[in-house]
């Protein structure tokens, strides 16, 4: 009888947290490419005369505007953290199944705590 599954379903399938904190390591890296080409757009028009700093300026006071640069903070953070997680691994730290599970929860923790002392920091 042949074992292999029939229906693959993504939607009932678990991942466990180490793959989770390993794809959401991936995601924030994605976002971090886009939000570098943001500010290098901001630093080019802040750049570029009187106006377009005062425009900036301006521009960062906007609620919306905040929301983006803590989204960006929020993807620096976490892909800091978890990459600092990978670099320790491939040095042989916590490469068991349980150490690994611990720190990457431990990764999600810190990276939450951080992520809103940001937030407080911004607002």
């Amino acid at each position: 009888m042949d074992k292999r599954p029939v229906n693959l379903d993504l939607s009932t399938v678990k991942f466990p947290v180490t793959a989770i904190v390993s794809i959401l390591h991936r995601v924030s890296g994605v976002v971090l490419l886009g939000a570098i080409l943001l500010l290098l757009w901001a630093l080019d028009v802040s750049l570029s005369s009187e106006e377009g700093f005062a425009f900036i300026k301006e521009l960062l006071d906007n609620v919306f505007v905040k929301l983006i640069v803590w989204a960006m903070l929020a993807a620096v953070i976490y892909h800091l953290v978890a990459g600092v997680r990978h670099l320790l691994m491939d040095l042989g730290f916590w490469e068991e199944l349980q150490s690994g599970k611990a720190s990457a929860t431990a990764s999600l923790v810190l990276s939450v705590i951080l992520i809103a002392l940001a937030g407080v920091w911004l607002w």
